[in-house]
């Protein structure tokens, strides 16, 4: 069979038994409750409420949160098949929940003992979490950023606005970045604070009406005077720019689960219409132009899980300068995923550009994980550049 390669390659990946009951527990979720939501959340717009309560039931949020603050904490290669099953069946939700391990994993790795007791059961109860970084003059270099971070006593005093927010618009803690007012240097200057839900100040703009991930909220938000405790600032003013570093690694993996899942979603869908559809007599699978096209996506599309089960293993070891390998991981799985999902519209013929096949929303969903976490020509500038000699 067809899935078979895919089917031995997951077999590979080393999961506990309690990661591989959990796992399977999400897998029946995202069949049988997410995917068949997927298509009417795309076409309204709205935020999959539905979808954030079932996942909630599951507690997933507790499998990145420490035992000591109320979590059931797995490993990172779990997460991240987490990640691709929930973005197979609706990118959108995919999107929404990797987003909380994003803005948190920074909190769990650089926050105060006091800031995790305080913070961390908001989501292991539940709670959705933003990473607020970009704004309309910082996108890819997030060192551009303008939002102002100024003391005052026992307060710290925000202004600024933030732009394409995942999670945005309902997100009960934000991982803000800015600028420390009192530093000169503009990358010294970069500090990060946790800002809470309710915060006076904190507006939302608006809402973003998005090709693709329609159902995810993007929002821009204006911070006008918000004071925000200094407790809740995550270590010292002007270690946002290593915090920052620090989190993209973790999230740009997770970036690339979530395109391939949607790859994996096209794959499939593709592979399942050309072995029933017919044309000049004969099954579309039949012709050898399309089983060489097959072979390729095939290929590519093995190589690049089995390195991000590469990437997986070199994180849950301890590693600590992964940063190449995550962007290679993020630059290829978002490519693969708007080629394989373009193929699987050309595939599908006149039927693939109509909304009945979801291989036309699987098009819009993989573009954006070509621009997000860092444009895809970042990335090659990056990979290319850590091989110039000193």
């Amino acid at each position: 069979m067809y899935m078979n390669v895919f089917d031995r390659l997951d077999a590979t990946v080393a999961f506990s038994d309690e990661e591989r009951m959990l796992i399977d527990s999400v897998r029946l979720l995202a069949r049988e409750t997410i995917m068949p939501r997927a298509e009417r959340y795309d076409r309204s717009g709205e935020f999959p409420w539905d979808n954030v309560r079932a996942i909630n039931e599951l507690g997933l949020n507790a499998m990145f949160i420490p035992e000591a603050y109320g979590g059931a904490p797995m490993s990172y290669a779990a997460y991240l098949e987490c990640v691709r099953e929930l973005s197979k069946a609706c990118a959108s939700t995919g999107a929404i929940w990797a987003t909380n391990f994003h803005a948190i994993k920074p909190l769990i790795d650089f926050g105060t003992e006091e800031q995790k007791q305080r913070l961390l059961p908001v989501m292991v109860k539940g709670g959705l979490a933003a990473l607020t970084i970009t704004e309309p003059t910082a996108g890819s270099d997030a060192t551009g950023m303008k939002t102002q971070f100024r003391p005052e006593g026992d307060r710290i005093v925000v202004n600024g606005t933030k732009t394409f927010i995942t999670n945005g618009a309902h997100a009960d803690l934000y991982l803000l970045f800015g600028k420390w007012s009192e530093i000169e240097d503009g990358k010294q200057a970069i500090s990060v604070l946790v800002l809470e839900k309710g915060t006076p100040g904190l507006k939302v703009v608006r809402e973003e009406d998005k090709m693709g991930l329609r159902a995810s909220s993007t929002a821009a938000l204006a911070l006008d005077g918000c004071r925000a405790p200094r407790a809740n600032l995550l270590g010292r003013p002007g270690d946002g720019l290593k915090i920052l570093l620090a989190s993209l690694n973790k999230s740009r993996p997770s970036i690339a689960a979530h395109a391939l899942g949607i790859a994996r979603a096209a794959f499939e869908d593709a592979v399942a219409y050309i072995n029933e559809r017919k044309q000049s007599g004969r099954r579309i699978i039949e012709f050898q132009g399309i089983q060489f096209l097959l072979a390729d996506l095939a290929a590519e599309l093995a190589m690049c899980e089995a390195w991000l089960w590469h990437v997986a293993r070199m994180v849950d070891g301890g590693a600590q300068d992964f940063g190449v390998e995550a962007s290679m991981l993020k630059m290829r799985a978002s490519d693969l995923a708007m080629r394989i999902t373009t193929e699987a519209v050309q595939l599908h013929g006149g039927y693939g550009y109509c909304k009945d096949y979801r291989v036309e929303r699987l098009m819009r969903d993989a573009k954006i994980t070509q621009i997000w976490e860092g444009t895809n020509q970042i990335h090659r500038q990056f990979i290319g550049r850590s091989f110039m000699k000193k």
